[in-house]
């Protein structure tokens, strides 16, 4: 099976095909801004690495969030379009999955992926040893973290990490860093959807995913209004 994934949703922009045994191309660029006129060149240069086209793939993957509303936007609208027009089935990745994935925990231990939210915020869940999901994504203050888990050890893992372990050290809590790259990896996206589509089915994805927000959009329509509210 030939899987494209690509991610804007957080700070950064990636994009890589995978052929079921493992990945053919890739790109990953630090980027906070932009993604709307970088993905599709970065998504033909992976594909021309691969020598592939859209014709050639059999199922779409994207990061759906959380992240900035702006970058979220981006890949699904590109996602959705692409999956339409070639009737593909579509697999959403959250970011903190995404971040979570490529960590080696031990079997006591807890895998916690975190992004910083700013406003003293973090996004942030809890994962088992074997990234089985322990709490839901979450959006929490920062005075807040250590209320919402249990006695740990963890084992840190995204941006909001640094935030995150001065208030573990604070409760008494232990952890330690991941050392894994901090942002979410169209990689390790293409990883988990194709782990999903050899369970579930392409069937399972033929709806389009929704975005995941946690937090309401920043931006103002005139008048006040969020761009999601209706008049």
């Amino acid at each position: 099976m030939i899987l494209l994934a690509f991610d804007t949703a957080q700070g950064a922009l990636s994009a890589a095909v995978h052929d079921g045994e493992g990945e053919i191309a890739s790109a990953f660029e630090a980027r906070t801004r932009g993604h709307a006129e970088a993905l599709m060149p970065m998504v033909e240069v992976v594909l021309a690495e691969a020598a592939l086209g859209f014709s050639d793939l059999d199922a779409l993957a994207v990061t759906v969030g959380p992240g900035t509303f702006t970058g979220l936007r981006v890949g699904l609208a590109a996602a959705r379009g692409i999956a339409l027009a070639r009737n593909l089935p579509l697999v959403g990745v959250t970011t903190l999955e995404a971040v979570a994935e490529p960590v080696a925990a031990e079997a006591d231990e807890i895998i916690l992926a975190s992004f910083d939210a700013r406003r003293d915020e973090v996004y942030m869940q809890a994962f088992s040893a074997n990234h089985a999901p322990q709490t839901a994504s979450l959006l929490v203050n920062l005075g807040d973290v250590a209320a919402h888990l249990s006695r740990g050890p963890f084992v840190l893992a995204g941006t909001g990490s640094e935030l995150v372990a001065a208030r573990l050290a604070a409760a008494g809590l232990d952890f330690r860093m991941a050392g894994c790259r901090p942002q979410p990896d169209a990689t390790l996206v293409a990883r988990i959807a194709l782990r999903r589509l050899v369970e579930q089915g392409a069937d399972a994805f033929r709806t389009a995913p929704a975005p995941l927000y946690i937090r309401a959009p920043d931006a103002k329509l005139p008048g006040g209004r969020d761009p999601g509210e209706t008049a």
